[in-house]
């Protein structure tokens, strides 16, 4: 017998019965059974019940091959009839056995005959009185006498379960949870346990750790029939398990049967090597277990478990590691909604950054803001973002957008900052003039109102919900180490600011393999200086701009290296377009002229001038740097001096200087003359020597096609696929969210390509690319840096494709290091041996 065969529960009854458990009776159909039962080929029924005895009371229930894949519920009580009634009458009790008569009756009217529930109009009382009725209820729906014999019963019982499990609606459900489309069913047939009898009897389940933290706890439930509280389910509810001040407990009314128990959960934990929820009944002080099945539980409960599991030497490491699914680790890096508590979803979007959190709804980065300044937690909500809220995210501890996908700004942001962020919510109504959003069932929230935001739902609940702290103990700690002796391709952070970096290091990634600068010209006092630099006309003055920004630059760097100790860190050079650091409505350019004195015509007119068309397209990336090649001498300058000034305090600092929007070897050649013109400069003004290096961010198709010219002048390349991606498709990733949904369901494209990377087509430009710079270069450093390289679908594809690293939000850093440790262990590597980093 196998899982395959007969599903898991036959197998973990079989287990158990050969750790001598005292399982009832069993008979366990095969998936080929099944079928053929479904089919109208009925198994020797007569034979089944020939193992049970002359008046079997039997359960029937099934047995796929997952758990998580449904099936048709249980069946209790099979082959009651007026004479077992009789017979159970004097053995247990007139009450319990009119209540067994009734609750089967009515089972088999509803899940086997298909009568309506609400055909059964019965007095309150379980009494013969309701067992007549329901009889008589039975008879002019069917036609026909409820039937007594239990050969007819289970008959019946087993071809209405097999032709649920193949009906059209139940193959979807599980197909949606990834069964396959022919996925069997097993049924089993068991001797039923009652939990009566004239001493302590009842039934429960029971378990050994919490379903939600993991941690060592007895827990689960007892129905007690001498505490009046019946197996039946009748009654007030459980009482305890173990020993409570609150009222007695399974531990004192069958103490030996609950010493057994504990030692069964041993067993089970050893021998199984799970931790496992035991049903059992107890029957006149006798133990019967009924079925052993795997724990539910959280991501956390699932690592800690596996930690534990493999720590007590029940499991090799490697098998911990295959246990937890990579994206199941952001559950426990965040703060999460408890699943315990109650929870009133007020709108629903697309779960774009993971994580809880709970704050006062604000409308406007400044708001966001000034509610920091309070020490005030807020969540700003926003049709959506531009670069212009990021100072109001940062402000935030949850963001919530109108608009937007997966690789949206404020996605985008919001991970790298490890907010919970829901993007492209739908029945919202927002107004930021009135400060207040209206939800899809009318319900108004202003300004001030207390929200909690779910990333990993995708929902905003009114109010406070209840929380979990993120989960990054002993437990955390040691699986990942684990993973880290395994993997066999490097992991960075992208991060842009020395918070990120400590983020970065505190999830134990490689280094940093993406720097976005600009990031940095977003604080209040930068922007002025940065849009100094814009209005500037003319290079001595445009210098002059730069050079009030040169030292906020320099101590960014410096902090960035101290805080990585000697990882590497890659500085990509300025990449957006200059109007993102203007303002778009009058008041903002009202603002702006203040702050630089200057006429509002004046601002007005620099602002249209400066204006594109397709601004993404346009004049950003090394385009400026060509174009205006004091900027990236400032930074390049900043760099180096950052680099000497870090590397007196510790480990020598050889910073990665990264060219974005490449598309031309002439450009390269242009921006790296200028850098080593800048690195002699400092080299002899301070008197020190440094190495650096110079590399290249291919996000432009062509650079792919050419990588053979580009890698000439280059000693890394960087893929960044989020602008691959959308260079190659002609798709905007802030707007294919409006039809991306529709594209998926329709089958034109298999996933969002900006969240799941698109290996035919983007994939081919990164295995292009990749080819031509080793046949020019072989030594070069490859690596991914878009969203995609936290995927286990891409990290996949890298390390087949000779990838050295892949760079990564810090918070899904984790993620990436589980997930190439279990790609080392399920797929090895056939790409190019991993670089010295």
């Amino acid at each position: 017998m196998s899982t395959g065969t007969h599903g898991g529960r036959a197998k973990c009854l079989q287990r158990l019965v050969r750790l001598d458990m005292p399982v009832p009776l069993t008979v366990a159909l095969p998936f080929t059974t099944v079928h053929q039962i479904a089919q109208g080929n009925l198994p020797d029924v007569d034979a089944i019940l020939a193992e049970f005895g002359e008046y079997p009371l039997l359960t029937v229930r099934p047995s796929s091959e997952d758990p998580d894949w449904g099936g048709p519920g249980a069946i209790l009580n099979v082959g009651m009839n007026d004479a077992l009634h009789g017979l159970l009458a004097e053995r247990i009790g007139q009450e319990a056995a009119d209540a067994l008569y009734l609750r089967f009756i009515l089972a088999y009217a509803i899940h086997v005959e298909r009568i309506d529930p609400e055909a059964f109009d019965l007095p309150e009382s379980y009494d013969r009185a309701a067992i007549d009725r329901a009889l008589e209820i039975y008879l002019e729906e069917t036609d026909t006498d409820f039937p007594q014999t239990p050969a007819k019963q289970l008959a019946e019982v087993l071809k209405s379960m097999a032709r649920a499990w193949e009906g059209t609606t139940a193959r979807l459900l599980r197909q949606a949870k990834g069964a396959p489309a022919d996925a069997g069913l097993g049924l089993v047939v068991q001797d039923m346990a009652l939990g009566l009898g004239a001493a302590e009897s009842g039934a429960g389940v029971i378990q050994f750790v919490d379903s939600t933290t993991g941690e060592p706890q007895i827990t689960g439930r007892y129905l007690s029939q001498s505490q009046g509280r019946d197996a039946l389910g009748q009654g007030a509810g459980a009482i305890y398990l173990t020993r409570d001040a609150r009222g007695p407990s399974l531990e004192d009314l069958a103490p030996a049967c609950f010493e057994t128990l504990l030692d069964y959960g041993v067993l089970c934990r050893k021998r199984l090597r799970e931790e496992m929820q035991i049903e059992f009944t107890i029957e006149s002080g006798t133990l019967h277990i009924l079925d052993a099945v795997r724990v539910q539980r959280s991501s956390r409960a699932a690592l800690r478990i596996a930690v534990a599991l493999a720590e007590d030497g029940m499991i090799p490491k490697e098998e911990a590691i295959l246990r937890i699914a990579p994206r199941a680790l952001t559950e426990l890096l965040h703060r999460q909604v408890d699943p315990r508590g109650p929870r009133d979803a007020i709108l629903r979007g697309i779960a774009a950054s993971p994580g809880a959190a709970t704050g006062r709804i604000v409308f406007t980065s400044n708001a966001a803001q000034a509610a920091a300044a309070r020490d005030e937690n807020c969540i700003l909500v926003r049709h959506e973002t531009s670069p212009e809220d990021i100072r109001g995210m940062h402000a935030s501890v949850g963001v919530v957008t109108e608009r937007g996908g997966m690789t949206s700004h404020a996605a985008v942001i919001a991970r790298g900052l490890g907010l919970p962020c829901v993007v492209g919510v739908q029945g919202l109504t927002l107004s930021s003039r009135r400060k207040e959003l209206i939800v899809a069932d009318g319900r108004r929230f202003s300004e001030g109102d207390v929200v909690t935001v779910d990333g990993a739902t995708g929902e905003v609940l009114a109010g406070a919900a209840d929380l979990l702290e993120p989960a990054l103990g002993d437990a955390f700690q040691t699986f990942m180490g684990w993973a880290d002796q395994l993997r066999d391709i490097g992991i960075r952070a992208n991060a842009d600011t020395p918070a990120d970096a400590l983020m970065a290091r505190t999830f134990m990634a490689q280094g940093i393999g993406l720097c976005r600068t600009e990031h940095m010209f977003f604080e209040e006092d930068r922007l002025t200086l940065m849009r100094e630099v814009i209005f500037a006309n003319g290079v001595p003055a445009r210098a002059a701009a730069l050079e009030r920004l040169l030292p906020l630059q320099r101590a960014d760097f410096t902090a960035l290296f101290r805080t990585m100790q000697g990882l590497p860190v890659c500085i990509r050079l300025f990449d957006p377009p200059l109007h993102e650091f203007l303002p778009g409505d009058r008041e903002g350019m009202r603002e702006m002229a203040e702050a630089m004195d200057l006429p509002l015509a004046d601002v007005a007119r620099r602002v249209e001038l400066l204006s594109e068309v397709n601004p993404m397209l346009g004049m950003r990336g090394v385009r400026l740097g060509v174009t205006f090649p004091e900027i990236y001498d400032m930074q390049a300058r900043a760099i180096f001096e950052a680099t000497i000034e870090a590397s007196r305090d510790g480990d020598p600092v050889v910073p990665e200087i990264m060219i974005p929007l490449v598309s031309a070897k002439r450009e390269v050649e242009m921006v790296r003359a200028n850098v080593e013109a800048v690195a002699a400069a400092v080299r002899a003004e301070r008197g020190v020597s440094f190495d650096y290096k110079l590399g290249v961010m291919v996000e432009t198709p062509r650079a792919a096609l050419r990588a053979d010219e580009i890698a000439q002048h280059a000693a890394f390349l960087s893929f960044g696929t989020n602008d691959l991606t959308q260079m190659t498709y002609g798709l905007s990733r802030d707007d294919a969210g409006r039809f991306m949904s529709e594209y998926v369901r329709q089958g034109v494209f298999a996933e969002d390509p900006f969240h799941v990377l698109d290996f035919d087509g983007v994939g081919e430009l990164l295995t292009i690319g990749a080819t031509r710079a080793r046949q020019t270069r072989p030594e070069i450093v490859l690596s991914m840096c878009g969203e995609h390289g936290g995927n286990a679908e891409s990290i996949a594809f890298c390390r087949d494709a000779g990838f050295d690293y892949v760079s990564c939000s810090p918070f899904r850093v984790p993620v990436a290091r589980l997930a190439a440790a279990q790609l080392a262990l399920t797929q090895p590597r056939r790409g190019a041996p991993v670089a010295n980093l």
